[in-house]
């Protein structure tokens, strides 16, 4: 009997239960969700992540929280390598390009870049005036989906030249949006590595056919 007893005692004494919830993962857990919330694909690269991630390191290794916190510091670690590669080669871009991108003939009919043409402003405004509503240059793909009152919707796919096919937005034809972003009425957002590439005039782009021969004509040409 007491030998029995001994036994049950050291088995039971070996069973060990996982150490409770891990506060740290839930607070860093929090503060990830609450951040990417608010800047999506951006919160990787925001100052604050740095903190997040000390947070997550800090969970015990026998916490029942540990597998989830390791999972959740990988992938904001992939998300930060992810975008630093983006924002390089967005910075890359901007430095090479001093011209609007040339778009595969069989797509568009873009000109080259006219010289700018100063003209008289309408009504000098209030003084932030020069400050243009709504997407720009490198402004993040994401930001279209949900952000800029939703008045932004995706168009037609074109060609560029040497960079192959990449999508487009514009603007919504409803009236609050026409307002709200008059300068972008009559403009076509192409997108390239999830950030807006550049702005074209849709008055410059041209839809023309292409023939199994390989030769193209104006959609509006009539085949002559």
């Amino acid at each position: 009997m007491g030998l029995g007893l001994a036994a049950f005692l050291f088995v039971a004494g070996c069973s060990r239960s996982p150490a409770p919830p891990s506060p740290e993962f839930e607070q860093a857990s929090r503060r990830w969700t609450a951040l990417y919330a608010q800047k999506l694909d951006d919160a990787y690269l925001d100052p604050s992540i740095g903190e997040i991630e000390a947070q997550l390191q800090r969970v015990p290794a026998d916490s029942v929280d540990s597998a989830a916190s390791q999972d959740l510091l990988q992938r904001i670690q992939a998300g930060r390598t992810r975008m630093q590669a983006a924002l390089e080669e967005q910075r890359r871009a901007v430095a090479n390009a001093g011209k609007l991108p040339t778009l595969d003939p069989s797509s568009t009919d873009i000109p080259s870049t006219p010289a700018p043409v100063a003209e008289e402003p309408a009504d000098a405004g209030p003084e932030d005036a020069g400050v243009i509503a709504g997407p720009q240059m490198g402004t993040p793909a994401s930001q279209l989906v949900a952000g800029f009152e939703g008045c932004f919707t995706r168009g037609t796919p074109v060609t560029v030249e040497e960079r192959g096919m990449r999508d487009t937005w514009q603007l919504s034809d409803r009236a609050s949006c026409q307002l709200g972003y008059p300068t972008h009425r009559d403009s076509v957002l192409v997108i390239e590595d999830g950030r807006v590439l550049a702005l074209l005039p849709k008055s410059a782009m041209r839809t023309v056919r292409r023939y199994e021969d390989g030769g193209t004509v104006p959609a509006n040409d009539g085949g002559r």
